[in-house]
């Protein structure tokens, strides 16, 4: 009876370690076939600005990559904020992915004293894109150069307004820390920022003739400038951009304008596994060799050019840095 229970038991062991053989085979299998199904990409700005514009172009070549459908989601509010949280509270499986950009992921942790969040929720799988800024007033406004607007907030304080996707905004810094730069001395107070729910409201603001003037990213103004809708007064590259008639920074002896840059990028929620992130990898590595989507982002005045994640990372934590010294040089903290 003895030898029969150890014989019994070997066997419910034996059975026991096959079971779970298979079940890791099967887990390692299903893992490995991701993605299963739709994948939600969040957009954390409205529709019409830089980050929109710039995820629904790769959304394209995009979803040849991807072998599931993926779904474009704009999540705006709160300077990027709203949408980035929805996706650090999201499921760390890939299933749920963010387009982050320099506003959500570089001003707004710069600018705002209280986050519900911070870059170490997130994991970057890569910045793919750069874009300067340029400054812009509507075609028919009396302000034809930068002297010309720093000489009429000058004259007029508290009267000359700028237009934003939010506080804690990439726009909402530029404005701001452009008008310091030549010779504005307290910006924060003697421009009006009028802060809206995304680029593309800051942009038609400023055609409309509720703003003055806005400072943005190249691709959120190409269209406008090309169709003379709105004057570029200068571009923060040393660099002339293509179709933006307008001066450099070196042209105009500011070293520090080429601080002001955009990107964007992808990122999961903090704990995205890493072959998750591999796959990710791959997908941004075809979508960014697109012909067809390179001519379109240069286009509009972006530079495509994949990072990978370690550089990314050190990219974007460096900008932190640059933004936060800009933020407390301005007195520009938001403490709520």
């Amino acid at each position: 009876m003895v030898e029969t229970n150890k014989i019994l038991r070997g066997r419910l062991i034996g059975a026991a370690l096959a079971a779970l053989g298979f079940a890791g085979f099967a887990a390692t299998a299903a893992q490995a076939e991701y993605p299963e199904r739709p994948v939600t990409m969040v957009i954390p700005y409205g529709p019409g600005g830089a980050t929109d514009i710039s995820a629904r172009t790769i959304a394209a070549p995009l979803g040849k990559a991807v072998p599931q459908p993926i779904l474009m989601v704009n999540r705006g509010g709160a300077g990027g904020a709203t949408g980035s949280v929805s996706v650090k509270n999201a499921d760390a499986d890939g299933y749920t992915m963010l387009f982050a950009r320099v506003g959500s992921h570089t001003v707004n942790p710069a600018m705002k004293a209280t986050l519900p969040y911070t870059l170490d929720d997130f994991r970057f799988v890569g910045v793919y894109e750069i874009n300067p800024v340029a400054c812009a007033v509507k075609t028919d406004s009396d302000v034809k150069t930068i002297d010309d607007l720093v000489a009429k907030v000058k004259a007029n304080p508290g009267k000359v307004s700028y237009s934003s996707a939010g506080v804690g905004s990439l726009l909402h810094l530029a404005g701001a820390y452009v008008l310091r730069e030549f010779g504005v001395a307290n910006p924060a107070e003697d421009a009006i920022h009028l802060p809206l729910k995304s680029g593309g409201q800051a942009a038609t603001a400023v055609l409309a003739g509720t703003a003055d003037f806005i400072c943005t990213n190249t691709s959120a103004l190409a269209s406008f400038v090309t169709n003379k809708q709105l004057r570029p007064l200068l571009v923060t590259t040393n660099e002339p951009v293509v179709g933006f008639d307008a001066p450099t920074a070196k042209d105009l002896g500011k070293p520090n304008l080429p601080q002001l840059v955009g990107w964007t990028g992808i990122a999961g929620p903090k704990g995205l596994p890493d072959d998750v992130a591999a796959k990710w990898r791959d997908y941004m590595g075809t979508a960014t060799s697109d012909k067809e989507f390179v001519e379109k982002m240069s286009a509009r005045g972006s530079v495509i050019r994949l990072m990978d994640p370690k550089e990314s990372k050190t990219f974007i934590e460096e900008q932190y840095k640059v933004f936060r010294k800009l933020v407390d040089d301005l007195g520009m903290r938001i403490k709520g």
